[in-house]
């Protein structure tokens, strides 16, 4: 039996490299080894406000990318979160084991609602982390791959699994995290000191799966580099050593390779190698993405649900006869 594995990815603002490169290019690899579970995390998305028709557009965008990345329907489950209603069921069974303290310490929950001050979050943003515990313990999950800035959440599913389990029989199972550690983070463009994300103010902090060659090359010409000229890939050099990290990803070079391969050159030619990189990587990408058509795409995320529906409908079960619900 394989050990099972759940992962998602919100349908909001542009899926970017540090996107592909920290989590959905560990998937595919992860779906030879493991029973694979990859999910279109909407209901998390909402926790923000979301223009409605932008997020069904981004829902489908974001489904057609884990396909064309080479996430393969026939060995994982594919399915947008809403469709499965006993996430949101198990998430308010988890909140009410759940404790303030815990959530209140919850750094992303911190840092979103320092943007537009903590008196306008809302509520579903501060229980963002017991929503995304209930969707790893619903479906029996053994390994979560996760970057390191999700490590707190996955602690903080433990506890609540751990604490259902002490105070009501066993129920879950207790999950670890998967962290591949060149790939786990992935900085910005304009700031090596924060990570690239979708919600960065700058479109320059990221490049987008979907931006154009033009863009592309913009963006790596405009990208932060540290003092001196050197190729070196070292603490020292953050800025230049995300760059190499960027590369060495897309091209499975070691660091050490690209350092020998811009010995002697500046950077602007490890830029333009580097934008050349890119671009042939996302190239073929995109050209996959734009031959799936919608229907195609809803009928995949159709079958995933109804793949996975009949284990979350027998954990809520579960978990309702633990509880002392009458079912």
């Amino acid at each position: 039996m394989k050990q099972r594995i759940f992962s998602g990815i919100q349908p909001s603002g542009n899926l970017h490299l540090g996107n592909y490169l920290g989590a959905i290019k560990n998937w595919v690899k992860l779906q030879e080894e493991y029973d694979s579970i990859f999910c279109v995390v909407d209901l998390h998305a909402i926790t923000v406000p979301q223009d409605p028709e932008i997020l069904r557009q981004k829902t489908i965008e974001v489904a057609k990318i884990y396909l064309a990345a080479g996430i393969d329907p026939e060995k994982s489950a594919i399915f947008i979160q809403s469709h499965i209603s006993e996430h949101t069921e198990l998430a308010w069974i988890l909140n009410t084991i759940a404790k303030i303290p815990e959530l209140e310490k919850m750094t992303q929950f911190k840092d979103k609602s320092q943007k537009n001050g903590r008196e306008s979050a809302s509520v579903g943003l501060f229980v963002y982390p017991v929503l995304m515990a209930a969707d790893i313990l619903l479906y029996n999950t053994e390994t979560v791959p996760v970057g390191e800035d999700q490590l707190q959440h996955i602690e903080l599913a433990r506890d609540l699994a751990a604490r259902f389990n002490k105070k009501f029989g066993e129920t879950f199972i207790v999950p670890k995290h998967f962290v591949k550690e060149e790939g786990m983070r992935i900085m910005g463009l304009d700031d090596p000191r924060k990570k690239m994300s979708k919600s960065a103010a700058s479109e320059y902090n990221y490049i987008a799966l979907t931006d154009p060659e033009e863009t592309i090359r913009k963006k790596i010409k405009k990208a932060v580099t540290d003092s001196g000229s050197e190729i070196i890939y070292c603490d020292d050099k953050p800025a230049l050593k995300n760059l190499i990290n960027i590369h060495s990803l897309l091209t499975d070079q070691t660091p050490a390779e690209i350092e020998k391969m811009y010995a002697g050159k500046g950077y602007g030619d490890f830029k333009n190698g580097l934008a050349d990189a890119i671009v042939n990587f996302l190239k073929p990408l995109q050209e996959r993405i734009g031959a799936i058509s919608d229907a195609e795409v809803l009928d995949i995320l159709e079958k995933g649900a109804a793949k996975v529906r009949p284990i979350a409908i027998q954990k809520i079960f579960d978990v309702k006869q633990k509880l002392g619900f009458i079912i």
